[in-house]
């Protein structure tokens, strides 16, 4: 990647970091406030903006100040999340998400007493790479959708006018990124891409709705109408809805659900999510590395401090918003094009998180951007996390069969949506005398393709070790 114009210790001009820090708020908001709305707990989406903001604050003073990466809502969790909401409460969240944190914490100590040679033998670039490309190719498909989906129209198929607004969003942040006539336009791409997206959908919704024509209903102004229907102090400010309290809240009431079995049954779904993302978190750590130049992972902070902040802060993400956070990277892509690895711009916009979760208008407005623009955002940003991801193997052998076996099956695994469902609980159907299937650990297609992948690599590298020399073939 190329050079940063402000590198991590920098502190660029405050109306520059505001500008590039608020590109990284749109950037999460509309991820962020999806994992609530996807578990059931639509009420705790001021709630998760503000499990983000400090959970990523708690992550960059762990850090040292030296990884510039906003962590928010994990959406490995989601099936995990509703499954303990149902049947636990919000004291079962906590617990999940105490363990989640307990799970990285563990490995933290781990890497710093025994070091990181045995992530380099199991995580090598040939399989980082390839699951860092899908996760902006697995995403991609929900840009797609989001690009021709229109907000405010009754007719939810294909809609040409959605495409519009999204494209126009594209292409404004791709000229702007791409033009060398103004240094402020070439930072803040997304912020005027979002805006000229968001203004070119006003107008065919206020043309929608004066002639009452669903089709141009672009903006969905429900959000912002519902906030001000009965004007009071809750329309202006209120304070988020902290899983903690939710949780005291079930034990002072007498409400909780949770039993010791709740408690086994939680552990079984949220402590091998939580080893999978953990190899998710070396993939976006490598990323961020080799976009700003500097090994995060074998140098400063260095791989122990990165999850021991990851941990730490999925904990403080679950206890003040609703579930464990990860790096995002939708902050990464960001940083790739604005050139700004500012910690300084980082955390305003963490700062811009938490402010965001108190202010109910600003909550709204947010939520009325449509999607198609923010379909049209995620266009360049998925496109740049495949992107740094392919990067990453650009040296490696693909000549040797083991790589090209291990790139293959990867790539196939994860663009095929291979997902595994470990079944943990049977209830019988009395009516036909079988037992059924009611419960099971879902394991991502993107987690399942990088589980292969090493598999692939192992293998192959036994059998290259048992090769006659003269069949044995170099590897990178």
């Amino acid at each position: 990647m190329s050079k940063m114009i402000y590198n991590v210790e920098d502190k660029p001009p405050l109306k520059h970091s505001i500008g590039v820090a608020f590109q990284h708020l749109l950037s999460i908001v509309s991820a962020t406030i999806l994992v609530p709305i996807l578990i059931g707990l639509p009420d705790q989406i001021s709630a998760a903006l503000f499990g983000c903001g400090l959970g990523s604050i708690t992550y960059i003073l762990i850090t040292k100040r030296k990884s510039p990466v906003i962590i928010s809502s994990n959406f490995a969790f989601i099936a995990a999340l509703a499954l303990t909401y149902q049947s636990s409460g919000y004291l079962g969240i906590l617990i999940g998400g105490l363990l989640t944190g307990a799970v990285y914490i563990f490995l933290s100590i781990l890497i710093r007493f025994i070091g990181t040679k045995w992530i380099a033998k199991w995580f090598p670039p040939i399989i980082i790479g390839p699951v860092v490309a899908l996760i902006g190719l697995t995403l991609a498909g929900s840009a797609v959708v989001d690009l021709v989906t229109s907000n405010g129209s009754l007719i939810p198929n294909y809609n040409l006018i959605s495409l519009l607004c999204g494209l126009v969003t594209f292409f404004v942040i791709i000229v702007l990124a791409v033009q060398n006539h103004s240094k402020f336009f070439r930072l803040v791409p997304f912020l005027f891409g979002i805006l000229a997206g968001y203004l070119l959908a006003l107008f065919f919704t206020l043309f929608g709705n004066g002639f009452d024509v669903d089709y141009l209903k672009i903006i969905d102004f429900n959000p912002l109408i519902d906030n001000f229907k009965n004007i009071s102090l809750t329309s202006f400010l209120d304070y988020p809805r902290f899983a903690l309290l939710e949780g005291i809240g079930e034990i002072t009431n007498g409400t909780s659900t949770l039993t010791p079995i709740g408690v086994a049954e939680i552990a079984l779904l949220f402590v091998p999510i939580s080893l999978v993302s953990f190899s998710e978190h070396i993939a976006d750590h490598k990323n961020l590395s080799s976009i700003i130049g500097r090994d995060l992972v074998n140098g400063e902070p260095g791989l122990s401090r990165t999850v021991m902040g990851d941990g730490v802060g999925s904990i403080v993400g679950t206890f003040f918003g609703v579930c464990p956070n990860t790096t995002y990277g939708e902050t990464v892509g960001c940083i790739a094009i604005t050139k700004d690895a500012s910690i300084r711009t980082i955390f305003i916009a963490c700062i811009m998180c938490i402010s965001l979760s108190f202010f109910t208008p600003l909550i709204a407005f947010v939520r009325t951007i449509p999607t198609c623009v923010i379909g049209g955002m995620c266009f360049v940003l998925y496109g740049f996390i495949a992107v740094s991801g392919f990067k990453m193997i650009q040296k490696v052998n693909l000549n040797n069969n083991k790589n090209l076996f291990t790139l293959s099956v990867i790539l196939v695994a994860g663009i095929g949506g291979l997902t595994l469902q470990i079944p943990y609980k049977l209830e019988m159907i009395e009516e036909y005398g079988i037992y059924v299937v009611s419960k099971a650990i879902s394991i991502s297609s993107i987690a399942v393709a990088l589980l292969l992948g090493m598999l692939t690599h192992f293998i192959c590298g036994i059998v290259e070790k048992h090769n006659k020399p003269e069949e044995q073939t170099p590897d990178s």
